[in-house]
């Protein structure tokens, strides 16, 4: 988390560079930016934060004196006039501090600055979610950017093996049925084109969505380096307690048992404090000299104490307790599918840096085998036939190739999630 404040105003004076100077293309780094900067998600989340913080300073303000005053004025017709002034004018101020409250104004401080805190977490448990769907976005573009160049290639390859074909029917050495065989898997590979096209131009509408982009008029810059790799497990319970869902549960299981105190609160007495200052003006309202004018205080002690509720409230504590104790089960299983998540990533992880070994293993043979059969097609000694096998089975170890390795980075960014270091 800290990580992602330190670099993003940096990262952004980059970004924006970029967009003066009329670039099109975004990097993850970028993209990781705007999406904390402008996914609807996390304003939600801020929106959250700021409520519970507010809901703080309005439960610290309840531990000082609250200064009311008022102004009204008075005029009274027979008969109220043989026993009260004709007319009045009145102001008062009262100043009422509360003493005792059942230690529910304490309480409450402690459980709204937990809510700040769980609602902090929330947002920090929502900032991984959307990294991740921007990340797992950004290199299925990336993906089938690869994709399309693939087709490119391989739409190229056919129009070189079609042209010998071509060349090879016109003389007679050939049946049409060789030559069709290639244009059959010419219109697979248009409308794989088509495809891949079609989907990245999709996947970059998502992730526009992610991120707040415009439109999806832009292209991404990564591409798949070969440093894909098997890792070692980190620590699972040390993973675990990273995670921003714990800190999160944990805050609520706090908030919880606050919230129990405050209903056992309303079972104890109340003790305020008042202190009223009053003024009135009329013709001889004060009743002790018969002047026109009367100033008087009045000091209140104001004690509340429950006595008779039928067991409402002690039955409200009782449920409280039991909400809390089934927040405290959430946690623990919580804990327990974490660490399964952990070590689920890891082997993920691990298998698809094995699979990218594999798929490169493939690939290689299938540029050697369609090495091998073009220079025999060119020697004559196999058919057109074994060309067009081979030229299958190249593209389809590259484009597997290809997955693999979107599979590892979309893999990477799962496991970095689960071990709370996104």
């Amino acid at each position: 988390m800290k990580s992602k404040q330190n670099t993003i105003y940096f990262l952004f004076l980059i970004f924006f560079s970029g967009i003066v100077h009329g670039q099109q293309t975004v990097s993850l780094d970028q993209i990781r930016i705007m999406a904390l900067e402008n996914n609807k998600k996390l304003k939600k989340a801020q929106s959250s934060i700021s409520a519970a913080k507010a809901a703080n300073q309005a439960a610290n303000a309840a531990t000082k004196p609250t200064v009311e005053a008022s102004v009204f004025g008075l005029y009274l017709s027979d008969p109220f006039r043989t026993l009260l002034p004709e007319y009045s004018a009145n102001g008062s101020v009262a100043v009422t501090q509360v003493v005792y409250a059942g230690n529910k104004i304490q309480t409450a401080k402690k459980m709204t600055s937990s809510l700040v805190d769980l609602q902090s977490a929330q947002k920090n448990l929502t900032e991984d979610e959307v990294l991740l769907n921007a990340e797992t976005a950004y290199w299925q573009a990336v993906n089938l950017k690869e994709k399309v160049v693939l087709a490119e290639k391989y739409l190229s390859l056919l129009g070189e093996l079609k042209k010998d074909l071509e060349n090879s029917f016109n003389a007679g050495l050939i049946y049409k049925n060789d030559l069709l065989k290639v244009e059959v898997q010419q219109n697979e590979a248009i409308l794989n084109l088509t495809k891949a096209k079609d989907g990245l131009t999709i996947t970059k509408l998502a992730l526009s969505q992610i991120t707040g982009l415009s439109a999806a008029q832009y292209d991404v810059a990564g591409n798949f380096s070969d440093d894909m790799r098997l890792i070692s497990k980190a620590d699972v319970a040390s993973a675990v307690n990273n995670r921003p869902e714990i800190y999160a549960l944990s805050k609520s299981v706090e908030v919880n048992e606050y919230q129990a105190k405050l209903l056992e609160g309303d079972q104890k007495p109340t003790v305020a404090l008042s202190a009223n200052g009053l003024a009135s003006y009329g013709k001889k309202i004060n009743f002790s000299d018969g002047s026109d004018d009367m100033k008087a205080f009045v000091g209140l002690v104001t004690v509340s104490v429950p006595i008779l509720d039928w067991g409402a409230r002690k039955q409200k504590v009782k449920e409280q307790h039991f909400v809390t104790e089934a927040q405290k089960l959430e946690l623990e299983e919580t804990k327990e599918l974490l660490s399964i998540e952990v070590q689920n990533a890891w082997l993920m992880l691990n298998q698809a840096a094995t699979q990218i070994d594999l798929n490169k293993k493939s690939l290689k043979q299938a540029e050697e085998n369609l090495r091998l059969n073009q220079d025999r097609f060119d020697a004559g000694t196999v058919l057109g036939e074994d060309v067009l096998e081979a030229q299958v089975l190249w593209q389809k170890a590259y484009a597997d190739l290809i997955d693999a390795k979107a599979g590892y980075k979309i893999s990477e960014a799962k496991y970095k999630k689960a071990i709370g270091e996104y």
